[in-house]
């Protein structure tokens, strides 16, 4: 089996405040809102958005009624700590720099080296809405 990832399922606290700024997000990252999909499963208490691409869906779901009051922490056991999504270059992470900021994404770390990471890891963090941590990472083999 090869380690390739289907899908990414998150659950957001709020859908009304979430899927707008993922509406804006996910072209930036190559889908394509035409494949975006919507359902709500009312027995299961659930609503989600699907962003569909050929070699990823990346979905967000909204929480249970029973924790619809709680806080997005990454260090609580189970929770998502960050999602990086790899670019093809510098110049790119550059541009989506640019491009969050005019979303409204909260930016943690602007696009930089971080050589705790390998000597060519250039990134940069940035959160949604709701304070999920994001990533966007260009990475070069090291040099001999």
């Amino acid at each position: 089996m090869l380690p390739i990832i289907d899908h990414i399922q998150i659950t957001v606290r709020d859908m009304a405040v979430a899927a707008p700024f993922y509406d804006r997000l996910m072209p930036l990252l190559g889908f394509d809102l035409q494949r975006r999909v919507e359902a709500t499963i009312a027995a299961h208490d659930f609503h989600v958005v699907e962003y569909v691409h050929p070699q990823l869906i990346f979905a967000i779901t909204s929480p249970r009624a029973a924790f619809a009051g709680d806080t997005v922490h990454r260090r609580k056991p189970g929770a998502l700590h960050h999602l990086a999504f790899r670019a093809e270059s510098r110049a790119e992470v550059d541009r989506m720099h640019d491009a969050l900021v005019e979303i409204g994404a909260v930016i943690v770390e602007p696009p930089r080296l971080y050589p705790e990471h390998g000597p060519n890891y250039y990134a940069l963090f940035f959160k949604d809405l709701e304070g999920i941590k994001l990533e966007i990472v260009h990475s070069e083999p090291a040099t001999a």
